[in-house]
Order: structure tokens, then sequence, then C-alpha cells
């Protein structure tokens, strides 16, 4: 993830939050059961969120027919970065037999759960427990005004949605056909980066019940392509970690797998080495003085010392400690490795390995 806004182009202006894909798919059954029970549509359509707020959505779409109605509203996703921004949401609402509840089903565009770990079981369309809870509480209120018995079958579909599934961790995590509904708030917040961490987490319960020894995560794709094929580790082996260490770590030690792998850039893993878990460049810089301290400790001349405290990137730092034959890399590594066994504190064995750009190994502690 990387800005390249210029800084003078930024204003003070509150960032806009938006809605949930559950929010959205919950807006949209509640309408289309209204107006199934009621032959009409309610436009726009309010919901109450799990923490009270009631927004109002626009249909985009709308269609009567007998035994069955639809209603779309397309996701507005404030200004967060969301690849759903955009996305149209249908839900299909028909008449279940007596006593059946709420029958959820995937339609074009949302994804099937296929592999176990997942807060879904095996089967079941990606529609996750609290847009499911969502959903279920808009239903029960609609039966309750309109004098419907709440038994019904709702469809959920995303034209275009198994495209933009490509562009999420979903294939990894073996949900396949289109996205997930998410949401546990229904608000989307801006730069919350919720649905990265969230992916996180879930890649670690499905590698958990894969029965998985080893997971890695990985700082980019360079360093990631190189751990998979070091390893011989396959996808759903490897935790989309990003510069979330923090999130990936933090989850591990309530829920630890046997062997955690890191592996990342020189620069990424520098910060990781002084004590940072969170490696986005707007959170975390590079501490050219660490290192250039670090070069000390390792014999560098005082030439480059000063060199390095003065150095723009990490990589001239790393370059200069090579010139010098000194392993820079392997240190930072260790370093690194410390902070992770600090944040884990048990439960896994623990290796660091440092990648340069084209993806050789240059640095290594832990192996």
């Amino acid at each position: 993830m990387t800005d390249d806004t210029d800084s003078s182009d930024k204003t003070d202006k509150p960032l806009r939050r938006g809605w949930t894909t559950g929010a959205c798919a919950t807006a949209a059954a509640r309408a289309a059961y209204q107006a199934l029970l009621s032959g009409e549509f309610p436009d726009p359509v309010e919901i109450t969120l799990p923490r009270g707020e009631k927004p109002a959505f626009a249909l985009a779409r709308e269609n009567l027919a007998d035994g069955v109605a639809s209603a779309s509203i397309i996701k507005d996703a404030g200004d967060d970065p969301d690849v759903t921004h955009g996305a149209t949401i249908t839900v299909q609402v028909s008449r279940g037999t007596p006593g059946s509840g709420i029958e959820f089903v995937a339609g074009d565009g949302v994804g099937t759960v296929t592999l176990p770990g997942l807060p879904l079981a095996v089967g079941q369309p990606a529609i996750n427990p609290k847009p499911r809870e969502m959903i279920g509480t808009a239903i029960a209120e609609v039966s309750e005004a309109f004098g419907g018995t709440g038994d019904v079958r709702v469809e959920i579909s995303v034209p275009d949605g198994a495209a933009i599934a490509e562009k999420t961790w979903n294939p990894r995590l073996g949900i396949l056909g289109g996205i997930s509904i998410l949401g546990t708030t229904g608000i989307v917040v801006p730069f919350s980066c919720a649905a990265w961490i969230h992916s996180i987490h879930r890649g670690i319960d499905v590698a958990r019940a894969l029965g998985y020894s080893r997971v890695a995560g990985a700082t980019g794709r360079t360093s990631e392509l190189a751990v998979q094929k070091h390893h011989d580790l396959p996808d759903s082996a490897l935790i989309d970690m990003g510069d979330f260490a923090g999130g990936m770590l933090k989850y591990l030690r309530q829920h630890p797998i046997e062997n955690v792998t890191i592996a990342g850039g020189f620069a990424k893993l520098s910060k990781l080495a002084a004590g940072s878990l969170d490696l986005h460049s707007s959170r975390s810089q590079v501490d050219n003085k660490w290192l250039a301290d670090l070069l000390a400790k390792l014999g560098g001349d005082a030439a480059s010392v000063a060199a390095a405290r003065d150095a723009t990137t990490a990589m001239a730092i790393r370059e200069l400690a090579e010139a010098r034959d000194i392993d820079l890399a392997s240190v930072v590594a260790r370093q690194a490795r410390e902070t992770v066994l600090a944040t884990l504190s048990g439960g896994s064995a623990v290796e660091v390995l440092v990648y340069d750009r084209v993806g050789n190994l240059i640095g290594q502690a832990g192996a």
C-alpha cells in the first residue's frame, strides 16, 4: 500500500465514512422483504446498525414479481480505497417453507467457503455471521410490521463479484466464486485497514484448521514468492502480513502455529528490528541512527558510520556495510527475530529471512 499523492495536495477535511457490504445487503434485504409483504419498496430504506446508527440507503434497482422481490444498492465506501466501492449489492427475497427461518444463498458474484477454519462451514455462502445477524434482525422487524412469518430465502449477488474477488485474499482463504459479505459495525472507516487485518486473522485460522506446521508472513510480493519457494509452501500457508506485523503476531500469540517465518526487504525488517510492529511508511520510519550505531558495533569505520547517518535510504546503508564485508542484513534479521519472539511470548519457533529487491536471500536468523 503506497500513497503517491504530494503532501501539498492534502487538506484537513475529515475523511468520509462509508458502508460495508453487509450493511448494503441488510438494507436491500429489508426493502425487498417489505415489498414482498406490502407491495411497495421503501426508498430510501433505513436500517439499524449494531451500534445504533440508522443510515438510509437509496435503491438503485427494484423488482417485484409473484412471490419474489429484489432490491439493489450501490456500495459507497466513503473515502476508503475499498475494492468493492461502487459494487452493486443485490438481494432477492422469496418465501420459504413454514418454519424454515432464513436460508442464505450465494448468488452470482458471492463466494462459497471451501476450506475449514473460517467462521462459516465448508459449503456455506460467504456471508459472514454479523451480516447474517443484521439481515435476520431486519427481516424480523419487517415481519412484525407487515405480518410476515420471517421464513424466507435470501439470495445475495454482486455483478462482477468474481472479478472483484481476484483483487482480494478470498481465493487464498478458500472462498471461491466471488466476494464475501462483510462488516461487523456496518461502517467503513477510511484507511482503518480493518479488512486487511480481518484477512490476516482468517488466513491464520485456515492454516490452523488445515494442520499446517509453518506459516509465512511477508512484507511484499517479492519476498512472499521467495519464501514460498524457500519452504515449498502452499498458498494457504502464506499470510498476507504486508505492513501489519503486529496484527499478525498478536493474533498468532493467541492462536499459535508451530513455525512462523517472517520474510521481507531490508528496510521494512530494519523497522521491525528496531521494535516497530506497524511497518507502513506513514507510521514508522527507518532509523538511520540505529542502523549506523549497529554498523559501528559490527566494526564499521568512522567514515562509513557517518555516511550511514546521512544516508537517504536503508539500501544505501546496507550497501555501505556490504562494501566492507559486514553482514548487516543478518544482524537485522536477528534483531527482528527478537522483536517477533517478544511479541509472540512463546508458542512458536521463529525464523526471519531478509531478501533483496529481486528475491535473493541476504540475511537470516532462526533457520
